[in-house]
């Protein structure tokens, strides 16, 4: 388990940092001890927001903190870049909705996949922070 003062911090400019994002959270919660499952929610999530930032800002970042204590795993994520915003959160929200012609599942499809889910977004700056937590066996 990482001490949670401990934080890995990756750049996120091309599609290959989407993939080592993927893989870093995989890892990270299976050290922890999240089971596959739980596991792949989380590399799905961050897959997706990860790649949003690689479309529609260029460039960003991806936070993932252990703050797990004796009872509890817990990780939290947070992807943020500098592009352009979401110019309508609660529609970016729904399902179906696309700015770029994909599915519109991302964003909602995330939400459903994490614990926790916030996002913040104006011109400049979007910051989506997510988070799953179990109970230790």
């Amino acid at each position: 388990m990482l001490p949670a003062t401990q934080t890995e911090r990756l750049m996120i400019r091309e599609a290959a940092d989407v993939v080592w994002a993927r893989s870093l959270v995989r890892r990270l919660a299976a050290g922890i001890g999240f089971g596959s499952a739980d596991q792949t929610r989380m590399a799905t999530a961050v897959s997706e927001l990860s790649r949003n930032v690689v479309q529609y800002a260029g460039e960003g970042f991806c936070e993932i903190v252990d703050v797990s204590d004796d009872a509890t795993m817990r990780i939290r994520i947070r992807v943020e870049d500098r592009g352009p915003g979401i110019a309508d959160i609660t529609k970016a929200m729904k399902d179906g909705y696309s700015t770029s012609g994909g599915l519109g599942a991302g964003l909602p499809g995330t939400r459903r996949l994490m614990d926790e889910f916030s996002i913040e977004s104006s011109p400049g700056m979007t910051c989506i922070a997510i988070g799953m937590a179990r109970k230790r066996p």
